[in-house]
This record gives C-alpha cells, structure tokens and sequence, in this order.
C-alpha cells in the first residue's frame, strides 16, 4: 500500500531520544532490504516538497513494479530535510530542490555523490483573477501588493533572491513561509497577491492560481540532485528507485509535471 508521510518535525525528536536509549542492540528487526525473494521491504524518500506530485506518481509506479514494497515519503523543505538526514531520521533516498540542500548531507559523509535529475524555473503566482493586476516582476515592488516568497534558506527562497538581484529590484514580502507549497497556499486562499514559486507547483495547483513568466527566471534556475543514503536500511530498494527516477519513464513524469531534464 502506497503511504505518504508530510511531515517528520513533532516526531524527529522523540524517535532521535528513543534511538538514544536503545542503542544498536534493541532487539528491534531491522527493515529489509528487499534482497531477498519475496522479502517485505519499506522504502524511505525524503524528497523536496514540490516532488510531491511527481514522486507520488513514481512511488506507485515503483509499487507495482515491486509487490511487497511500500514506498514511504518524507516532503518538506530540502533544508529542513538535510537537517533532519544529517541529526539521524532514518531515510534511504533524498531528494533535493537544490545542490546547496544536498551538499549538507554529502559534507556529513551520508551520501555519495548525487546525480541532478531535473530543473525548476520559478514563475510568478497569481490568483485565477489577478485582482493586483500583477503582469511582471516589478509589480511585486508596489507596496500595495501582497507578496509571499519562500525563506532565503530553503532552495525556492534562494531562487527568488536570486532572480530580485539579476532584476534589480528589492521587493518586501508580507510573509516567509518554508517551503514552496506553504508559500503557493497563501495564494490560493487569497491571503496575498502574488508569490515567486516553481512552474511545476503553478501547473499542480490545477488552476486555482495563474503562472506568469518573467525573463529574470532564467538566471535563478534550481537544479535537483538525488542519492542514495550511505546508510540505507533498504539500499537495494533505494538504488532501484533512483534507477526509476533517473530512467525515461521517470523522465517523462518529470517533464509531464513541467521540470525540465538537466
């Protein structure tokens, strides 16, 4: 059975006190690693939270391939992901919005070296009527429009900064949110006007927000790297997945969501 899991904060420390106390001869059964013939396996993604759709499909995808995997993910902000990786969740493939996010994992000595799989461009979000009259980026600088952008820290806030500097143009956000599915919410609930977020989560949003282009994009591209975790309880698994992820298969599910290959 195909299961998500959106968020690991409120548990992430209660399991890292209780791996503290156990210690490694708990007694527990360790998760398999699929090796064997029909052997159980749970396979854990951490994955940048706009994969959500994509990876969703690909974990089904990998499910039927694979009776008897249940594949599990983690979405969330590819930082808040990296910190969790690097303080002990245990996960076997991370997934990242950004080489930045990844390389705090890899400078941790948890994984080898990743492999890019797809690129994101940032697009400008609207509500379906555009009630600012937003058409391009320096709109965003008028003190009258509401503007959410992601947190400098998380890789779609970095992408932002870095597109607002190749315009030129400085623009003061009525809220950070964490990562880019929090910052795409508050437009649809018409908390604000506008937000910078991926083109990928304006074509999921199935239309409740409207994507506008802007040159400046083109200079804060995002690349997305995956690998497989040093210490992946289900490392067979893991390595298949990326397998999938990295195939034409996975690449048509990728450019069907609009990412772009690298």
């Amino acid at each position: 059975m195909f299961r998500r899991v959106s968020r690991w904060a409120a548990v992430l420390p209660v399991a890292l006190a209780l791996a503290g106390l156990s210690g490694c001869g708990s007694g527990e059964p360790a998760a398999s690693t699929g090796s064997g013939a029909g052997a159980a396996t749970e396979l854990t993604v951490f994955a940048a939270a706009s994969l959500t759709e994509t990876f969703t499909e690909l974990g089904r995808i990998y499910e039927a391939a694979h009776p008897g995997t249940t594949v599990t993910f983690n979405f969330g902000s590819s930082a808040t992901l990296a910190q969790q990786i690097v303080q002990g969740a245990p996960a076997d493939v991370f997934a990242a919005a950004s080489p930045a996010t990844m390389k705090t994992v890899t400078d941790a000595s948890l994984a080898g070296s990743p492999t890019t799989f797809a690129r994101n461009t940032l697009q400008i979000a609207v509500p379906a009527g555009n009630p600012a009259k937003v058409d391009e980026l320096k709109d965003l600088t008028d003190p009258n429009v509401k503007v959410a952008l992601c947190a400098e820290q998380v890789p779609c806030g970095a992408a932002a900064v870095k597109a607002l500097q190749a315009a030129g143009l400085q623009v003061t956000p009525v809220t950070l949110e964490q990562d880019v599915k929090a910052t795409l919410t508050k437009v649809e609930l018409g908390e604000v006007d506008a937000a910078l977020v991926y083109k990928t989560d304006v074509i999921a949003s199935g239309g409740t927000v409207k994507g506008i282009a802007f040159p400046e994009a083109d200079r804060a591209v995002n690349d997305y790297p995956i690998a497989v975790l040093d210490q992946a309880p289900a490392g067979a698994a893991a390595r298949r997945f990326v397998d999938l992820v990295l195939s034409q298969q996975g690449k048509d599910v990728l450019v069907k969501a609009g990412f772009d290959a690298p």
